[in-house]
């Protein structure tokens, strides 16, 4: 019988866990979406593929060089949402995403890739997730998230935020850089 309560408590815990994270598959395109809500913080990221992002830029008349310096990253939508009564923050130079051989890496700023981006002569900043943000109660925010990884790479993304000036700390677990078509 303490083993039959011990399994289900264990079981009990997996699921409580598994309820953190959700990740979905696209049944048409087989993109995945992974999104975590945490003390009020929710982040989700959707796998994009290289030419979605090719033609997000050239929809709006950017020259090719603005893609081309990304082809290096690995693209994902990201969406922000402060599910909580109370203002919360975070800053994308707090994150740091994690590669299987144990590593921590920086992920490229909006503000860094507006510098880039500024450089090649074009003067852009709309599509990448805000820097560093202060939420409202039921705001949100959306954009790329880049990390500089190969297609079909997997990692983890540690991610920060603060409320009442507290600082959380959350972890997306086993995302994947979508493989080419």
């Amino acid at each position: 019988m303490r083993a039959l309560a011990a399994g289900m408590m264990l079981f009990a815990a997996a699921a409580s866990w598994a309820a953190d994270m959700v990740t979905t598959e696209n049944p048409e395109t087989g993109l995945k979406t992974w999104k975590k809500s945490d003390r009020g913080f929710s982040l989700e990221l959707i796998q994009l593929l290289p030419e979605f992002v090719q033609a997000t830029y050239a929809s709006r008349d950017l020259p090719p060089a603005i893609f081309d310096s990304m082809k290096a990253y690995c693209v994902f939508g990201t969406v922000a949402r402060n599910e909580t009564d109370a203002p919360l923050a975070y800053r994308v130079k707090d994150w740091r995403y994690v590669t299987p051989d144990g590593k921590k890496h920086r992920l490229r700023t909006k503000s860094e890739w507006v510098a880039v981006w500024s450089k090649l002569g074009v003067d852009f900043s709309y599509s990448i997730l805000p820097d560093d943000i202060e939420f409202e109660a039921g705001d949100w925010a959306q954009g790329f998230t880049t990390p500089q990884l190969p297609p079909g790479a997997r990692f983890d993304l540690i991610y920060t935020w603060r409320r009442h000036g507290k600082k959380y700390t959350g972890t997306l677990r086993d995302l994947a850089c979508p493989a080419p078509r």
